[in-house]
């Protein structure tokens, strides 16, 4: 199998992340949804509006989410979008929350652990995506980048919990109860198939995607940013500072080699903080879920970088 290009700069600013959408060279079909997260209320780590805007309106596209499977403040849409109000979300772009109205299972092929993902509904409102990511580390995955955007991310309240449960409960209420329940005891047990069960989640979205359309045109990119490099997911109000220095923006048609390539960043970098981040990645053996994705065929661990700043001769 041929390597997989992944696009890198440095510059993290609102002109280089629309310079790395273009450099992959693709055309978005339709109308365009944009995945992000949006933050939890108290946290400030998120991919901030002003780094986003221009290549929202670039694409004319729409900010889209899922209500999470937590007490917070976006477990309820009403809730969910004052929290990406006060975020500046809805002063660049239109938010929508995709199970808002409710949801829809699609089909896992060759399923491990899942036979269905459950899915926002509006999923079917887009003709193609932008998967932007906030790379950084978790306190369950051991770190977060477009898979888990594309497997968590596009699920809906009560497919978060399926995921989560590994498919013994959609309710998130007693999700949050089991793992509060069992955090010493049988989850450690579960993590390579909670990784496993992302994996096949995220990919039941791609054939999803691909299933709709009879054509070949290419309808998801992947981008990860990162900065603001904590330990801690965007969903956490309370969240870690970033141990780590600003590495940059990759991006590629190849959501697992863009992933790899990421966390290999990490491991390259000589940051003090580089220890700090990789501890909590080691501790969820999180590159398991690589490992797993690019054996159900979600994409390629092996990479080549085109490397955009070497190309303007910075």
């Amino acid at each position: 199998m041929a390597k997989s290009k992944v696009y890198f700069t440095k510059s993290i600013t609102s002109k280089s992340l629309v310079q790395i959408y273009d450099a992959l060279g693709i055309e978005l079909p339709g109308k365009v949804g944009i995945k992000i997260s949006t933050g939890e209320a108290g946290n400030n780590n998120y991919l901030k509006p002003e780094l986003i805007r221009d290549l929202v309106e670039k694409v004319s596209g729409t900010i889209i989410e899922c209500n999470v499977a937590y007490e917070g403040g976006r477990d309820q849409t009403a809730r969910h979008l004052e929290t990406a109000r006060e975020h500046g979300f809805l002063d660049i772009a239109e938010v929508d929350i995709m199970d808002a109205e409710g949801e829809i299972e699609i089909p896992v092929t060759d399923p491990k652990w899942l036979p269905v993902d459950i899915v926002g509904e509006h999923i079917n409102n887009y003709d193609s995506f932008i998967n932007l990511a906030h790379f950084k580390g978790h306190e369950m995955a051991g770190f977060g980048g477009v898979i888990k955007n594309q497997s968590i991310g596009f699920a809906s309240a009560s497919g978060k919990a399926y995921i989560h449960s590994l498919g013994a409960t959609r309710s998130p209420k007693e999700m949050m109860a089991g793992i509060m329940a069992d955090v010493e005891g049988s989850l450690s047990a579960k993590q390579d198939g909670f990784l496993e069960a992302m994996a096949e989640t995220a990919k039941s979205v791609s054939d999803y995607i691909k299933s709709k359309f009879s054509d070949s045109q290419v309808r998801m990119v992947y981008i990860d940013v990162l900065n603001n490099l904590s330990v801690d997911c965007d969903c956490s109000a309370t969240p870690e500072a970033p141990c780590m220095s600003d590495i940059g923006i990759m991006a590629s048609l190849d959501p697992v080699a863009l992933d790899q390539a990421a966390l290999d960043m990490v491991k390259a970098s000589a940051d003090a903080g580089r220890e700090h981040f990789l501890e909590r990645v080691i501790s969820q053996n999180g590159e398991h879920i690589l490992e797993y994705a690019a054996q159900i065929g979600l994409g390629n661990r092996d990479y080549e970088i085109i490397n955009l700043d070497k190309q303007k001769g910075i």
